[in-house]
């Protein structure tokens, strides 16, 4: 028994020797994907139709150093996010045959991670890891220690003297990445949804999405369900840069005050940018917007506790609450047990919870 307890703690000792190298470098993953993105590499493979590319050509098309390039990929394949076809034989900065002979060998085709990362991929990713790497979202980052610290200001209005939402209302071009980030998820996790459980919206003639943004959970939702007619509620900022849409209404106004008449009111990913007090008066404004008997509150956001939930998720869970302490005031991702509590407090008499494929879950709450 001591034996293998020394060997144990030996081996656990070597592992963190390993480990620590991810904490002391983990932001070159964020940071060369980014770079992917930015190059356009994924949308130039995923025009292939699944040839492969040979570096030269890569490198031609997208206006690189082959021998920069082949470093970036050479990362970026070693994470399984491109798979390069055949080994070659490097590529470096030197000008010789060998070496261009080299160069044309290697070849890259796409993997489904890197398809995530063509912006304009029916699932992208692209447009969230572009916002989550902007200078603007990095920075609060840096003070998140100071935040845990006793009456602290939250980091975001540390580094930018405003908070995320006003700041975004003074920028239009961080505003815009920040809708084109939700966008980007509100595909997705519509999608997990009707797959998962269509019959959240059986009977519902007009639906109200609280904090929509420009409308693409509810184009989304629209082509699979045509018989509802769509309300996008946002702020004014937001809605008048939202495109037009049959079946969608753009109404601009504020979820603090009042929310517009629905069957329904949709709300994803807003909630847990707030504390509980701000989020039981959103939820109490979404109660009063619906038919008392027959209406009810679909919530998508992350449970982390869910029994129901993927295990593999449960990290990202973990993950956006981090994001909420450094980039919002009082957000924070809730369990199960806690979005309990809110909703009771904001009147609701009975609530579901049902896991999708994706990070969020889907609650639903009745008067």
């Amino acid at each position: 028994m001591v034996e293998e307890k020394i060997k144990k703690e030996a081996e656990e000792e070597a592992q963190a020797q390993v480990d620590i190298w991810k904490y002391v470098f983990g932001f070159t993953e964020m940071a060369v994907v980014k770079c992917a993105i930015e190059l356009g590499i994924p949308d130039f493979l995923e025009g292939q139709d699944g040839q492969a590319m040979t570096l030269d050509g890569l490198s031609a098309a997208l206006g690189c150093s082959p021998s920069s390039l082949y470093r970036i990929m050479r990362f970026l394949t070693n994470r399984g996010i491109f798979r390069q076809v055949n080994q070659g034989l490097g590529c470096s900065s030197q000008n010789s045959t060998s070496n261009a002979i080299a160069c044309s060998s290697i070849t890259y085709v796409q993997t489904p991670l890197s398809r995530l990362l063509a912006r304009n991929g029916e699932k992208s990713m692209a447009a969230i890891v572009l916002l989550e790497s902007s200078p603007v979202m990095l920075s609060p980052w840096l003070g998140l220690g100071r935040r845990v610290l006793a009456n602290s200001p939250p980091p975001f209005d540390t580094y930018h003297g405003q908070d995320v939402w006003s700041y975004a209302q003074n920028n239009p071009a961080h505003s815009k990445l920040i809708n084109d980030a939700m966008a980007c998820d509100a595909r997705v996790a519509v999608s997990a949804m009707i797959n998962r459980c269509p019959q959240v919206f059986e009977g519902i003639s007009s639906l109200v999405d609280v904090g929509g943004g420009d409308g693409t959970a509810l184009r989304t939702l629209l082509k699979a369900c045509p018989w509802i007619r769509g309300i996008n509620f946002d702020l004014p900022l937001v809605i008048s840069v939202a495109p037009r849409s049959d079946g969608v209404e753009h109404v601009g106004g504020d979820m603090f005050h009042s929310v517009p008449n629905a069957d329904a009111a949709f709300i994803m990913w807003v909630l847990h940018d707030w504390g509980d007090d701000e989020c039981i008066s959103i939820l109490m404004n979404c109660k009063e917007a619906i038919p008392q008997d027959t209406g009810k509150v679909i919530i998508v956001e992350a449970v982390i506790d869910h029994e129901g939930g993927d295990g593999k998720l449960k990290d990202v869970g973990l993950m956006l609450d981090m994001v909420m302490m450094a980039h919002t005031t009082t957000g924070k991702e809730r369990t199960s047990e806690e979005w309990a509590h809110i909703l009771n407090k904001a009147g609701f008499s009975r609530h579901t919870m049902t896991h999708i494929q994706a990070v969020q879950s889907v609650i639903e709450a009745y008067p």
